[in-house]
């Protein structure tokens, strides 16, 4: 066996080497990849030489005749004289060799031109040998560490990341996902360490060229896309787990870290078994890993056989983690494994259809989760949660598709965002509701079945589900889902149904156009949706029927069809459409269909309305408030039934909504009045919760705690009742402690907000005390709260000196955290202007540190677009993008995004403002 040893001679693909006049953002479809041969060795032990160094045997079949190689290569070293080219199929072998090279940085092109032509049907092999730096840039193969306690020492692991497109930081290859082979995997590294990849391992043995260094080679993969393929080297312990199907389960996470591997190992293969059941598929791996990874970018990475996390994702400490903390963990579990069949097993043909990925999976982990924990009841939860993170950004005229155009990796990467994921999810549950769970869980797997270790694309999809629902009967045959949802996934937005009812006659005419934040864009061109209508009456109260009574259709110009319901209750009884939010539209009723609800809400009675159509209600009004459609006095009459409620989900809809208004209004003259009728509607539900005080353990519904912990924080900040000298009297106990980092008094479901408020409130020691337990905690959902509440102090020398040492790697906040702590200062009242303008001062430094991170920095802009309201500030901000576009590039739509929502601000501050300060004096 050959392998290749550091020391070796290569040339660089640098200024000598000719640009490619081929200039599409494509792979060229003359060849395709039929197998890999990869063999990696890997040096940690010298932290002043961090390499990796390989080579890649590529079989090939040749589809059309062709003249050239080309595949994907960035930032490698390619040993061009080491480059070989063999014929190994086909008929009339032939040598051949590459005659020249040239790349294309613009699309990561490495091609080689061949001596001879390769012709359609043969195969060929192609070898490479190539080597680079192993960086800390957090994509493609590089290096994360930790620090040993024990020895007081910093240990090195390296890691994979591809996704979407960085498999070509790592070595040459075929980097799209529609070019699906299987993979031969070899890891050369120093004895100390462990090596895992997707696969389970062939064989070990000693090197025969490094001392003290041995090699493993794992079993062949299954056929799959270049992101999915993952490596790792590191000397971590592993948790195993036991399946019934005899699949190995593994968690790993650094030595120190492994008791918080319990609840992650004991969750997944009842994810797994889940999944089986419901796909009546088997996982078709040998062997599971999970690991925790503590420099990681995202959340988790969805390799086959070996999935990535980044701690706070995969590591749970009863004495530390939150109940939130524990049941995000779960949903990104049972996210990354339902990626095992909708993602591995059966993947996309190209990144336009990110969703069929994402969006299922998304939907799947709810489901999972439900089932394995229905006393959360975190269904109705989450499926909330995706509307209203999808209701904001879709409204946004540069929002864009579920299914979108892409063109270039940075197109890719900004596809990875709430349309994709939450809005995928919501058109999906959708589906399913109207479906039915037969229909539903048939079309799931009879795509699956047809496509297994294939590509696929959205049109298959609706064809699987299509024949599954003609065949219960759940759709008329005269219906198909492609006409219906690719209204959904092919144009961006989403529709508001207006309902003006006639009293008289009993009926409501019903219209709908898409719902835009921005008042400055034409209404010209309405848009049109298939909207499934389900509805019910004041007298008939049927909320849990979800099936549409009826459908708002669409012509094939794209036209409403107009649409008129019938046989409606009388003019002393409210209708409300769209029974439990089944599908992702807003409702705006008539002026007496509104003074209706205001009447029930507001009335012992309030819950005979589903919960959550009162959460739709309250998100509704307050949208339609936003952007004048409604008055704020209908609004505040509204949400002031909150006195009454005492339910998760119309707070968690009522809170997101009046953030954005609170983020605005805090900077002016009328907050008091504000301040005032917040304190008079959250301290009811903040006397019920039994406060601030510690009676979690006392609560019988799991999602009752995360309203407590939800309310807490809010009555903190707007000073209800003992909130405020009860926190900093936990606080105190806590610092007394004679070893406050294993012994904390405070309330696990509280602390975040107890901290945010001690630092607030407190002194110079008592931000010092919070950072001193940072540098001290072993638990990464225990440092995540800490960073964010760092940034709640309002001395204004401690907010600079924090932004200042978030972006210092010595500092000890690790890169895929600083987001978190920079937007703690910038979500503050003091801290968004020292945000600011430490942002727009340091836009170069921060782009370096990030170096290639385009998510990271579109990160920081967000607690930024929230709170820019005048058009002073407007201009200010997009003058200075403007000019940063070098620093910045990548980001392009994120900038839309944000300059679209300030301008939304400005509009607000300029048309509402005054509105909602008659309005709230009104009713104090």
């Amino acid at each position: 066996m050959k392998w290749l040893v550091l020391v070796v001679i290569t040339l660089g693909l640098g200024l000598a080497t000719p640009i490619s006049s081929y200039n599409h953002y494509r792979l060229p479809t003359a060849l395709r990849p039929i197998k890999y041969d990869l063999h990696v060795l890997t040096q940690l032990e010298n932290a002043d030489a961090f390499r990796f160094a390989g080579s890649v045997d590529i079989k090939i079949q040749v589809l059309e005749n062709t003249n050239n190689i080309t595949l994907h290569s960035k930032e490698l070293t390619i040993d061009e004289t080491a480059s070989t080219l063999r014929q190994i199929g086909g008929e009339d072998l032939k040598d051949n060799c590459v005659s020249s090279t040239e790349v294309n940085p613009e699309h990561d092109f490495y091609i080689l031109r061949t001596c001879r032509e390769l012709l359609a049907g043969q195969v060929y092999k192609l070898s490479l040998q190539f080597s680079s730096t192993l960086s800390d840039r957090l994509e493609g193969y590089y290096r994360s560490s930790y620090v040993d306690p024990a020895a007081n020492e910093t240990r090195w692991i390296s890691i994979t990341h591809f996704e979407p497109a960085s498999a070509r930081l790592a070595f040459p290859c075929f980097d799209e996902p529609g070019y699906k082979a299987p993979f031969s995997i070899t890891l050369r590294y120093h004895k100390k360490f462990s090596g895992l990849s997707n696969m389970p391992v062939k064989r070990t043995g000693k090197d025969d060229f490094l001392p003290d260094y041995i090699w493993t080679e794992f079993q062949e993969s299954l056929p799959m896309s270049t992101y999915l393929v993952a490596y790792s080297v590191n000397d971590f312990s592993h948790k195993p787990s036991t399946l019934p199907n005899g699949t190995l389960f593994r968690t790993w996470a650094r030595p120190n870290a492994i008791d918080q591997c319990g609840y992650a190992a004991e969750f997944g293969p009842k994810v797994l078994n889940y999944y089986e059941e419901l796909f009546g598929i088997k996982f078709p791996l040998r062997k599971v890993d999970q690991i925790a990874v503590p420099d990681f970018n995202i959340g988790a990475m969805e390799n086959w056989g070996l999935v990535t996390y980044r701690e706070t994702a995969l590591l749970y400490s009863s004495e530390f983690s939150s109940l939130k903390d524990k049941q995000e963990l779960a949903n990104v579990v049972a996210h990354e494994l339902a990626h095992q069949w909708f993602g591995n097993l059966v993947t996309m043909k190209w990144w336009t259809d990110l969703w069929l990925k994402e969006g299922v999976a998304t939907y799947l982990a709810t489901l999972c989760v439900e089932h394995i924990h229905p006393e959360w009841r975190s269904m109705e939860l989450e499926s909330l949660a995706n509307l209203l993170a999808i209701f904001r950004e879709d409204s946004l005229e540069s929002s864009h598709p579920i299914s979108r155009p892409v063109g270039k990796v940075s197109q890719i990467s900004e596809s990875f965002d709430a349309i994709s994921y939450e809005k995928g999810s919501s058109v999906l549950r959708m589906m399913h509701l109207f479906l039915g769970e037969e229909a539903f869980r048939n079309g799931l797997k009879s795509y699956l079945n047809r496509y297994a270790y294939q590509n696929a694309e959205q049109d298959n999809l609706w064809e699987s589900l299509t024949l599954a629902a003609h065949k219960t009967g759940s759709l008329p045959m005269d219906y198909d889902i492609k006409t219906i949802m690719d209204w959904w996934t092919l144009q961006t937005g989403y529709p508001v149904i207006n309902v003006t009812r006639d009293y008289t006659s009993r009926t409501a005419n019903l219209s709908q156009e898409r719902y835009l934040l921005n008042s400055d864009v034409s209404r010209a061109h309405k848009g049109c949706w298939w909207v499934p209508l389900s509805y019910t009456s004041q007298e008939e109260k049927d909320f849990n029927n979800t099936v549409p009574k009826e459908w708002m259709e669409c012509t094939e110009t794209g036209e409403s069809v107009p649409k008129t319901i019938e046989d409606l209750p009388g003019p002393d009884q409210w209708v409300i459409f769209n029974n439990q939010l089944s599908a992702p539209y807003k409702v705006n009723y008539d002026a007496q269909n509104w003074k209706l609800l205001i009447e029930t809400l507001n009335s012992e009675d309030y819950q005979s309305i589903h919960v959550i159509n009162r959460a739709q209600l309250i998100e509704d009004v307050l949208f339609f408030a936003w952007t004048g459609e409604q008055d704020y006095e209908i609004a505040l009459q509204v949400i002031s039934y909150l006195k009454r409620e005492q339910e998760l989900l119309p707070w968690k809809s009522a809170f997101d909504n009046l953030k954005l208004v609170n983020r605005i209004v805090r900077q002016t003259s009328s907050f008091e009045f504000f301040k005032s009728f917040l304190k008079k509607i959250i301290t009811p539900v903040y006397e019920h919760l039994n406060g601030i005080n510690d009676t979690f353990s006392a609560i019988p519904q799991q999602d009752q705690v995360l309203l407590k912990t939800m309310v807490v924080n809010w009555a903190c900040q707007y000073q209800v009742g003992d909130c405020v000298p009860q926190a900093l009297a936990y606080y105190r106990n806590w610092r007394a402690e004679a070893n406050p980092d294993e012994k904390n008094p405070v309330p696990i479901n509280v602390r975040s907000t107890v901290y945010c408020t001690s630092i607030k409130h407190g002194s110079d020691s008592d931000w010092e005390f919070l950072w001193t337990r940072y540098k001290k905690s072993n638990v990464a959902a225990e440092k995540r709260t800490i960073l964010t509440a760092l940034g709640c102090s309002r001395e204004v020398w401690l907010l600079q000196r924090y932004l200042e040492l978030i972006f210092d790697a010595k500092e000890g906040i690790r890169k895929g955290d600083s987001k978190w702590a920079f937007q703690a200062v910038a979500k503050t009242e003091v801290g968004f202007l020292l945000a600011k303008k430490y942002f727009m001062d340091n836009i170069g430094p921060i782009s370096d540190y990030y170096n290639q991170l385009i998510k990271s920095i579109s990160r920081l802009l967000e607690p930024i677009q929230k709170q820019i309201y005048t058009r002073k500030d407007y201009d200010e901000f997009k003058q200075f993008l403007a000019g940063s576009q070098e620093f910045l590039e990548g980001s392009e739509e994120a900038i839309q995004q944000t300059l679209e929502i300030i301008l939304t601000n400005v509009q607000w501050q300029e048309r509402n403002y005054d509105q909602l300060t008659r309005a709230i004096k009104h009713l104090l």
